[in-house]
């Protein structure tokens, strides 16, 4: 009986020791296939925000401004308002968000806070008829101009500032808060300007004419495509002949924010360049 035993033993040993050997090669068993199913890629993963890039929001370009700027951004209900906007900047600023696939907010605040709200990651653009600065260049990078910004003076009918030499430092300049026009007119008369003492700053370019309307400024400088609807919606109003200062006007990112700037500005190069630029700034200004 224990010969048997010893036999049944030494058998079952050796077909452990085959099933070992049969192992090194390579091949699997039922039971040793993987536990895990393979992944199948999808041809078109999406990938988010389109490249290297990245958004406030995932799938969304985020641009600040200030909707008091007419033909640039105004607030509007009519056919064609996107997301209750209008105005030129925000119909190039859906255009670059439907080259980069992206879906456009739009974040109405003042100018200033607008151009904050970049600097602080809570906006990825901010396009409100922005001008190029040095000093805004240390805190911001700018795109390639989009268009060309015509700066104007308001004066009320019957005024004895009769052209730009009049315009000293001897009246009182409304101007909105923010904009290069409160720059340049602030700073000293050697430097071309009339002196902080003779500039009050508005939050909106409306406001600023209500002041003219209301005597409380001499004169207000702002863009002409503004300074044109406004003139046109208060009687008693006029623009001297002439630019007060001629600017290029740009969109703004993050200082550092390369891969988004860059990603805008190849959209925007496109634009300009296929006329589509031109025919949205044609759209809200007429040649004369």
């Amino acid at each position: 009986m224990m010969k048997k035993y010893l036999a049944l033993l030494l058998a079952l040993a050796m077909v452990f020791a085959l099933a070992a050997c049969g192992s090194n090669n390579g091949g699997s068993t039922a039971s040793e296939a993987p536990s895990e199913a393979p992944v199948e890629t999808p041809s078109e993963a999406p990938v988010e925000n389109g490249g290297d890039y990245t958004t406030v929001q995932a799938g969304k370009l985020t641009m600040s401004t200030n909707a008091q700027f007419p033909p640039y951004e105004m607030v509007a209900d009519g056919e064609g308002a996107y997301q209750g906007f209008e105005g030129i900047d925000v119909e190039i600023a859906v255009a670059l968000a439907d080259k980069l696939g992206l879906e456009l907010q739009i974040d109405d605040m003042d100018f200033d806070s607008a151009l904050v709200a970049v600097q602080q990651g809570k906006s990825d653009m901010v396009l409100a008829g922005l001008t190029y600065r040095e000093d805004r260049d240390e805190l911001m990078d700018f795109s390639t101009s989009y268009a060309t910004g015509h700066q104007v003076v308001i004066v009320p009918d019957g005024s004895d500032i009769t052209d730009m030499d009049a315009l000293s430092n001897d009246k009182m300049i409304g101007v909105q808060r923010g904009t290069t026009g409160e720059i340049y007119a602030s700073d000293t008369p050697e430097n071309g300007g009339y002196g902080e003492d003779h500039v009050l700053a508005y939050d909106n370019g409306a406001l600023a004419v209500q002041a003219l309307l209301n005597g409380q400024v001499d004169a207000v400088i702002i863009d002409n495509g503004p300074a044109q609807a406004y003139v046109a919606a208060n009687a008693g109003l006029h623009l001297l002949d002439g630019d007060w200062v001629t600017e290029d006007y740009c969109l703004a990112v993050n200082e550092g924010n390369t891969a988004l700037l860059n990603a805008l500005n190849s959209a925007l190069e496109e634009m300009i360049a296929d006329g589509t630029v031109q025919s949205i700034v044609d759209k809200y200004i007429t040649a004369e």
